[in-house]
């Protein structure tokens, strides 16, 4: 290794963590937008501005089981006095309306269905006594009521909903019920993971001598699928296997993400094989635990430098890599955990010029640090609740001090990033 090595160029002034975010950011445009079924719709980002073409419902229809009638009709109707109308017709759900209502008739009507010429309210059963064709009205309903009117949920013309939107299984329905069959929504981000190691093992593989399962690739296809990705794992690759140079240099992924091979020794060959392909833009960035992270730009695409350790590689992902995959499908960047603010239980300190990833847990309502080392010990961000984010600038945090935690368990209402 020399001096000049690009491997050791970042390592000797690390990267502020807002300037990485600011550069990603830059580059999250949202792909190019494309058509999908509703049935792969929810989840996905909007593309453009939806407006109904159509009123929904588009005729006046029956709010609920009855009798379709002149509300007028009705009136001094009581159980003691009823008023006696006679039945003539009965209509249902997807039938024509039927013949017009004559004065002192009514016609039998089920929830949905059209309402008749003539009829202008709908009288509950439960206000009705049928007796062969002679209906007792036994009491009042006013014109208009238990009356759906033409464009009553929709009206032709209103615009429903707006770009940059993550659908929700509601908006799929409504999309659906006014005739919208698919939904021009942004393409979702493909990305390739790869591990590396000649001591790992393939994922949920049972470890043995020196060897480790991969949890990298598990760990990482889970958070870029939950942020709208489509997930492809290679490896692990044995050190010096030359497929990881060949996912590195070629233009089939929107986004490469390689765990391991990523810092300056000897087999971390990712940066220089980054470096000979394309730009190295950062390499070792001043955060706790992931500081051998680096990006760089190949063929006009990110590859993202992560640690082997998971912990870094969980670290690297929620703080820098997941703005870029959301992004790039057309959500917010920001991270999509739902976020407390509570009291910590005790002082969290850090290093000044360094940004802090902490692991927490909750215990009856405060914020119980967790050890801030041991970057491969995975277990330790199982048994957290969430994660604190102590910025560069602050030296820590003092006991009882609010702090906001990102919770691992529930994200924001509509996933990642809703914008909407």
């Amino acid at each position: 290794m020399t001096f000049d090595d690009v491997r050791m160029r970042g390592f000797r002034s690390r990267a502020a963590v807002d300037d990485v975010v600011a550069w990603l950011d830059a580059r999250a445009r949202p792909n190019a937008a494309e058509d999908v079924a509703l049935s792969e719709a929810a989840g996905r980002v909007l593309a453009r501005d939806v407006a109904s073409e159509v009123d929904v419902p588009s005729f006046r229809r029956a709010a609920m089981d009855g009798y379709a009638l002149a509300g007028a009709e009705t009136f001094g109707a009581t159980e003691s006095e009823p008023l006696t109308l006679r039945l003539e017709g009965d209509v249902r759900p997807g039938a024509d309306a039927g013949p017009r209502v004559a004065p002192g008739t009514a016609a039998r009507i089920r929830t949905g269905a059209p309402l008749p010429e003539g009829a202008d309210a709908v009288l509950p059963a439960e206000l009705a006594e049928l007796r062969g064709d002679a209906l007792f009205v036994r009491g009042e309903v006013a014109p208009g009521r238990h009356v759906g009117r033409v464009g009553e949920d929709v009206e032709a013309g209103t615009t429903l909903l707006r770009a940059g939107r993550v659908l929700r299984p509601q908006d799929v329905g409504l999309l659906s019920s006014i005739g919208v069959a698919r939904a021009t929504v942004f393409a979702r981000p493909r990305v390739l993971v790869v591990t590396t190691g000649d001591e790992v093992l393939p994922a949920g593989s049972r470890a043995f001598g020196s060897h480790v399962a991969d949890a990298n690739a598990p760990l990482l296809a889970a958070l870029a699928s939950r942020d709208g990705a489509r997930v492809r794992c290679e490896g692990p690759l044995p050190d010096g296997d030359p497929r990881l140079e060949d996912a590195i240099a070629r233009g089939d992924a929107d986004v490469v993400i390689v765990a391991g091979a990523s810092s300056v020794g000897p087999d971390d060959v990712a940066p220089s094989l980054a470096a000979h392909h394309g730009r190295v833009v950062f390499h070792g960035i001043a955060v706790r635990p992931a500081s051998p992270t680096g990006f760089a730009v190949v063929a006009g695409r990110v590859v993202a430098l992560l640690p082997g350790n998971p912990v870094s590689a969980l670290c690297a992902y929620d703080l820098l890599v997941g703005r870029l995959v959301r992004g790039l499908g057309g959500h917010a960047h920001a991270s999509p955990y739902r976020v407390e603010r509570l009291p910590l239980a005790r002082k969290a300190s850090s290093e000044l010029g360094r940004t802090d990833y902490l692991r927490v847990r909750i215990d009856a309502g405060r914020v119980v640090p967790l050890t801030a080392s041991g970057a491969g010990i995975l277990s330790s961000a199982v048994r957290a609740d969430g994660f604190v984010v102590i910025p560069a600038a602050c030296e820590g945090y003092p006991e009882n001090a609010l702090v906001e935690v990102h919770c691992y368990d529930g994200t924001t209402e509509s996933g990642p990033g809703h914008r909407d």
